[in-house]
């Protein structure tokens, strides 16, 4: 007697056994349609947030947190441009490097590549391509002269091995004659790396920074500089600030913009793919309704001797959604579980399936990545299961008032 009534007579209807199994079987179907949805919610966010987080790791491992660089022209005074960008507020690291376009030529197969001149001893302060490549491919590529590093995935389709020599076929230009006869240099291929993402295993090459200008005829200039900042959301700002100070027409791009499209893309489709999978305990929702109906159609005698006691209408109503508040509740909690647990195991169920039916869900050609990754975030379990609870709510409300409704007279007319 403690408790209110209401919430007293609605966990007693849970747990009487009903004459109706069919509305037994709807009640259950309904928790476990709100559960799939809710699950299916949470790993499908869990996943979008692992795919994001993956992503902008392995871009600001290879590509640093901004790159600083005059547009169609190289940096010859590089070295002061250099300490004064270290000095810069914020700024943990810099690094120049040589970027340029080129071709590389092996047994007849010919690839479109970026190479990447880097300096070994300042690259480590910008990116993490020294745990990528290891420290001793690093050491090889700056004391061997005529060397390069492959990604694996350029390697596997030059058909190129540790030991090769591979030709790289370098662009020339000049302002009096304009396309100049490409320029040949033999490389001995003395590594490969992978990062995991398909686009700078399969097209980016290395060398060391002083072969780089020597390959591309820089004399001692520098494409530009990789810049680290003690926090990736300072890029912004910071790389901007850094330009408009040093003037001389030099263009700042922060890792925000480097693939721009691409995280725009990202946030939008788990928003869509929120309302769409939303749907599924929409779903779930209407077998609520339709549950809580067969019972109120089923208790009509009883809400009719309730009424005829004193009960208001408030209260009758209250007593079924109280009634579908914990069908509800029990649904999203069931979800929340399963849920978690499913993002959690993602990556190994999918890896199971590729194994056993030899197919390839995660194309790193398409995804960047070759792997599912998860990251399972509290605030986003909060909003589907508030969501998800709002929803079922608002299926019991019909029910409810057509419960209210009853009349006392109409349902006890024959007893």
């Amino acid at each position: 007697m403690l408790r209110p009534v209401t919430a007293f007579i609605a966990l007693r209807y849970l747990r009487t056994k009903r004459k109706n199994r069919f509305a037994s079987f709807v009640s259950i179907a309904s928790v476990l349609g709100v559960a799939l949805g809710v699950a299916v919610l949470i790993i499908v966010a869990s996943v979008m947030n692992g795919f994001e987080k993956e992503v902008t790791r392995h871009i600001l491992g290879m590509t640093s947190h901004a790159m600083l660089f005059t547009p169609g022209s190289p940096i010859d005074d590089w070295r002061t441009v250099l300490e004064d960008i270290k000095r810069s507020p914020n700024v943990a690291g810099a690094a120049p490097f040589i970027r340029a376009g080129a071709m590389l030529n092996h047994r007849g197969v010919v690839r479109g590549v970026s190479v990447q001149g880097i300096d070994a001893q300042l690259e480590p302060s910008v990116t993490t391509l020294v745990d990528v490549i290891g420290a001793e491919n690093l050491h090889t590529l700056t004391t061997s002269p005529s060397s390069i590093l492959l990604g694996k995935s350029l390697a596997q389709a030059l058909d190129a091995d540790v030991g090769d020599t591979v030709t790289l076929v370098a662009p020339r230009w000049s302002e009096e004659s304009g396309v100049e006869i490409p320029r040949y240099v033999a490389l001995k291929v003395i590594g490969t790396f992978s990062v995991g993402m398909h686009d700078f295993d399969s097209g980016i090459a290395l060398l060391d920074l002083r072969e780089a200008a020597n390959v591309f005829e820089l004399d001692t200039a520098v494409s530009g500089f990789r810049i680290r900042f003690t926090d990736a959301d300072l890029a912004p700002s910071g790389a901007t600030a850094i330009a408009k100070r040093l003037s001389n027409g030099y263009t700042a791009i922060n890792w925000t913009q480097y693939h721009r499209n691409f995280f725009y893309a990202i946030k939008s489709q788990k928003r869509i793919m929120f309302v769409i999978l939303s749907i599924i305990v929409a779903v779930a929702a209407f077998n609520i309704v339709a549950s809580m109906v067969m019972i109120v159609k089923e208790k009509d005698r009883d809400i009719a001797v309730l009424r005829t006691l004193g009960l208001s209408r408030t209260a009758v109503m209250l007593i079924f959604i109280i009634q579908g508040m914990l069908i509800g509740l029990s649904g999203v909690a069931l979800g929340i579980a399963i849920g978690t647990w499913g993002a959690i195991q993602a990556d190994r169920m999918v890896s199971a399936i590729e194994r056993t039916f030899n197919i390839s869900f995660i194309k790193p050609d398409v995804y960047y990545i070759d792997y599912l990754p998860a990251d399972v975030r509290v605030e986003d379990i909060a909003a589907i299961a508030v969501v998800a609870f709002l929803i079922c709510i608002a299926a019991t409300i019909y029910p409810a008032w057509r419960a209210s409704r009853t009349s006392p007279a109409l349902a006890l007319r024959y007893e």
